[in-house]
């Protein structure tokens, strides 16, 4: 089952009782709160939408101390199905992880039709939801605790780009990104397992590890595993990459190589991916990566044949890509490496 990354509010008669626009100055109501920082302990995410006024409902959320809670907030007089699918997209996340709660059964059925991915819930049972399986991640992390201020720390810089007079790749250079790559640590495996689990679009294989198998395969002597931490001016992104990559002979193969979507548009994949080649260059060994075709990783396969990597075998969706240049690629220009191995 899929875990829930977002949960879409309505307002009214749901997070609680009456309707603000028409003079009500209702409480939120216990439960709805008890399942809201419930779930975001947990690491998911809260959005909105809601029909009324958007300024009169920010200004009751933010009244009761909950404004901070949400990372996307959709008030108006539209499809409710539509301002679910722009959440979606404003999260970066597939619609499968959506989940809403509406005390109206119409709205329910409108988003259940325009959007069947979509899990509905009647506003009575919002303060049972925690204890759903669908609403349960299988490891909760340090990282995963903070996802909502990462989200909210992300909304600042996309206000800022929107501001900003430069073009795309000025701005982009503007952040002072700083990629860190290391091996992975006991620290960091529960993260890097929940990234293999959360993982798809920007993901080779889709291999799933738990921390048991990573912490086996760091006390490998022919594997490394490698975690890959970003920060910019904004603030620090945590962990957003995972490579394994195994050594034998006179090959380095990338067995799994991963990135969050949350920086898809960092271009940090590309610069993670680069690092590894040069690294194993300057071991004397062939590149060599495998991928495994899924409905939404095609843009890891993009991703691996501009730098260079060619296929040499071929098993329906399975390929085995190498590169064959030994010319290492040139180092990133808007993003400052830094090589965290110990030689």
């Amino acid at each position: 089952m899929t875990v829930v990354k977002c949960l879409v509010w309505d307002l009214d008669d749901t997070l609680w009782d009456g309707v603000v626009l028409e003079g009500d100055r209702p409480v939120p109501r216990p439960e709805a709160v008890a399942a809201l920082k419930a779930l975001d302990e947990r690491g998911i995410l809260h959005a909105v939408a809601s029909r009324g006024d958007h300024a009169v409902a920010l200004a009751h959320l933010a009244e009761h101390g909950l404004d901070g809670m949400f990372c996307a907030v959709e008030v108006g007089w539209g499809a409710k199905s539509e301002a679910v699918r722009r959440i979606a997209e404003d999260l970066n996340i597939g619609l499968d992880t959506v989940a809403f709660a509406d005390n109206d059964a119409v709205e329910r059925a409108e988003v259940a039709s325009a959007l069947p991915q979509v899990r509905c819930y009647p506003a009575e049972q919002v303060g049972r939801l925690a204890s759903l399986p669908e609403f349960q991640p299988g490891t909760v992390t340090a990282e995963s605790r903070r996802r909502r201020e990462s989200y909210l720390t992300e909304r600042r810089r996309v206000e800022a780009e929107s501001r900003f007079g430069g073009s795309a790749v000025e701005f982009l250079a503007s952040l002072e990104l700083e990629l860190t790559v290391a091996p992975a640590t006991e620290a960091d495996l529960d993260r890097a397992g929940e990234l293999t689990v959360r993982t798809h679009q920007l993901n080779t294989t889709g291999i799933t590890f738990d921390a048991a198998e990573l912490r086996a395969l760091c006390a490998s002597a022919s594997h490394e595993v490698l975690v890959a931490r970003l920060r910019d001016r904004f603030g620090d992104y945590g962990t957003i990459g995972l490579a394994v990559v195994a050594h034998g002979g006179g090959d380095a193969v990338v067995e799994l190589l991963l990135m969050s979507c949350r920086v898809m548009s960092r271009g940090v994949g590309a610069v993670l991916l680069g690092d590894i080649v040069r690294d194993a260059l300057a071991r004397g060994r062939r590149p060599v990566a495998r991928f495994l075709r899924t409905p939404v990783n095609q843009v890891m396969l993009v991703t691996l044949r501009f730098a260079g990597f060619e296929v040499v075998e071929r098993d329906g969706d399975r390929l085995l890509l190498a590169r064959t240049s030994p010319t290492p690629p040139p180092p990133p220009a808007h993003v400052r490496l830094v090589d965290g191995r110990q030689r």
